[in-house]
């Protein structure tokens, strides 16, 4: 009797990475595949060019200035002929019967014992080889001037060619056309250029719970970030970005917009698909869009391993991590470099700076990792505080400064290293107010005035006790802080060591969290709740980080118990606010203005001090001042009352 042929399950389809390739191998190979390639190139008028890469030299046709020209409203002069000019002799000069200005061509030579009036910009004419200033003349009667200073020879003359030379190379290829080079173009009379055509990049977004900007967010959906943060950054690296939207983890559907995307299109950047899964099918379409089809898939990055590089038929193909740090730092450390090649471009000239790490860091052994920091301003040079949100942080990249480099052999960065950080922009502004410590949602209210007045405030969330630390090593300003003191039953200043001072900041109610429609918790009061939630095994927890004052106070009320949930440690209040909204978990602890804003139940625990650790040096800091008196403003108590908040 025969065996019926199993029924073929998609789900159990786990194609596996390919081999992991280093970063530096993965890179190789993929330029291999595509170079050497010729940079297709247009003729731009001048007006059209601007943005455009040269894809040729540009040499002077002519002189500029193309004649010697006077920089000065003045005479042309004989230097010769002033030589023993002095206050006690005078020289004086007969003046020819013409005057110079821009655009006239001089018809008198400049014998000995003349001169010539001439204005700035006007050729100097025959014979002359310095200019006198109007200013250091006298008139001497019926055509003729005294001078009574001497002249050295080529005062205040531009000589032809002395800005730019015939024949000398004005611009190289892969120079960006700006302003600046427009002008440069058109001093020369150069009315059009040889530019490099911008290779038009494709942009597609892949899975099934991706929603565009601006449409309704579904259940379990997220905003699509990648197609626009990846169209943005084609562009600045020279290419032409055409984002086609978000297609469906539908394979059939799938290949029939890559293969229109690769007919039309120079280079194809997809991003999601890449790692194991039944949902992920663009590396299995790849390899039948043409060859070689994948270079790389897997690569030693952290974030980033499961980058996907390929080349069909000389086009090529990537498949970026789907989470959006990920997919930026690999699009920038992997394909731009050759997005720029193709754009005629030269190799970006990333700024970098030398920081020390306070923090150690952790790290992956042979995986090389970035990791995005923070700089603010220490005692002895810049600090570099890691981000440490992860790679589905969009917002790191916004917040972050720039990132360091983790090598593959390492598993590890100490506290205390010194290490390089490449900037995301050219120049770094360091803040003018740091304040590392714990999170609240009411620090955006104070804070809001200095940015009004264009101050760079950082607010680094790391904890009380982080916050205190960073307090102690002079790398920040201000400390928020909320810590309770057992022995003195007081907040805060038992915790304040020489070199700190506590300035109040606002009070706010703790309390447990949970959902309105959860008979568990319905009048019980902060003890009562927990001891319930204790009680039923199904109920379970949101924690939150060590070092937390909020932490603190929930170790408190457990007294050495771990409920179910009690290592989900997220680092906000706003988390652990939707944890419980959203059935992940059933009771939390947050503060009272969260709660309320995302319509949960609340019962209030204990009033806090929400305060901060100055560092007594920085005080008579301008940007420190300035967040002080914000603080004590009318404007800004009302700001905290109104958010539910009652200011010290």
């Amino acid at each position: 009797m025969s065996m019926p042929t199993p029924k073929h399950d998609p789900s159990l389809d786990q194609d596996q990475f390919l081999t992991v390739l280093s970063r530096e191998e993965a890179l190789a190979r993929f330029e291999a595949a595509l170079f050497p390639r010729d940079v297709p190139s247009q003729t731009r008028l001048l007006a059209d060019a601007l943005g455009c890469a040269l894809a040729a030299d540009v040499v002077a046709p002519i002189d500029v200035p193309p004649f010697d020209r006077s920089n000065v409203d003045g005479f042309a002069v004989r230097s010769a002929d002033l030589a023993g000019a002095g206050e006690g002799a005078p020289v004086q000069l007969m003046l020819n019967d013409e005057t110079i200005a821009c655009g006239t061509a001089p018809t008198r030579p400049v014998l000995s014992g003349t001169a010539t009036s001439i204005a700035t910009g006007g050729p100097v004419p025959r014979g002359a080889d310095a200019i006198v200033m109007v200013e250091h003349t006298q008139p001497a009667g019926n055509r003729a001037i005294e001078v009574r200073r001497a002249a050295s020879p080529g005062q205040f003359v531009s000589y032809a060619g002395s800005d730019i030379a015939r024949g000398e190379a004005l611009l190289r290829a892969g120079t960006v056309i700006g302003s600046r080079e427009i002008g440069m173009l058109a001093a020369c009379g150069i009315a059009e250029v040889l530019a490099a055509r911008r290779p038009r990049v494709a942009i597609l977004s892949t899975g099934d719970e991706l929603v565009q900007p601006g449409e309704t967010l579904r259940p379990a959906a997220i905003y699509d970030t990648n197609g626009a943060i990846v169209s943005a950054a084609i562009a600045e690296n020279g290419g032409d970005a055409h984002f086609l939207g978000a297609i469906a983890d539908d394979e059939a559907a799938l290949e029939a917009a890559m293969r229109r995307a690769l007919a039309d299109s120079d280079m194809l950047v997809l991003s999601g698909g890449t790692s194991k899964g039944a949902g992920d099918v663009s590396h299995r379409i790849i390899a039948r869009l043409g060859a070689p089809g994948i270079i790389a898939h897997g690569v030693a990055l952290k974030p980033g391993k499961p980058l996907c590089l390929a080349v069909c038929d000389g086009k090529p193909v990537i498949i970026l991590p789907g989470f959006p740090t990920s997919a930026m730092f690999t699009f920038h450390d992997m394909i731009v470099p050759v997005l720029r090649r193709m754009a005629g471009l030269p190799p970006r000239a990333d700024a970098r700076v030398t920081a020390k790490v306070p923090v150690r860091i952790a790290s992956e052994l042979g995986r090389t990792e970035f990791v995005m920091v923070s700089l603010v301003e220490g005692s002895e040079g810049l600090i570099a505080y890691p981000s440490g949100k992860g790679s589905g942080a969009i917002t790191s990249f916004a917040q972050a400064d720039g990132f360091l480099k983790i090598d593959a052999l390492a598993d590890q960065m100490p506290a205390g290293s010194e290490t390089d950080v490449t900037l995301f922009t050219p120049h770094v502004r360091v803040p003018d107010l740091v304040i590392v410590g714990s999170h609240c949602t009411g620090l955006d209210l104070v804070t809001a005035p200095l940015a009004r007045a264009g101050l760079v405030v950082r607010s680094i969330a790391v904890g009380s006790l982080g916050g205190l630390a960073a307090a102690k090593r002079g790398e920040c300003d201000l400390a928020p802080i909320h810590l309770f003191d057992d022995k003195t039953e007081t907040y805060n200043t038992p915790y304040l060591s020489e070199g700190l001072e506590l300035v109040p900041g606002w009070r706010r109610m703790q309390g447990i969290v949970f959902r309105n429609d959860d008979p568990r918790f319905a009048g019980l009061s902060a003890e009562e709740a927990v001891r319930a939630a204790l009680a039923d095994p199904a109920c379970i927890m949101v924690n939150r980080n060590q070092g937390a004052g909020t932490r603190i106070l929930i170790d408190r009320l457990l007294a050495g118990r771990r409920p179910d949930g009690y290592w989900n440690q997220p680092r906000s209040h706003n988390a652990v606010a939707a944890a419980v909204a959203q059935h992940r978990a059933d009771w939390g602890m947050t503060i009272a203005p969260v709660a309320h804003a995302s319509g949960l139940g609340f019962i209030p625990l204990a009033e806090e001090h929400y305060d901060f650790a100055l560092v007594t040096a920085r005080k008579q800091r301008p940007a420190v001042q300035t967040f002080l008196d914000a603080l004590a403003s009318a404007e800004g108590r009302a700001a905290l009352t109104a958010a539910g908040f009652r200011p010290a």
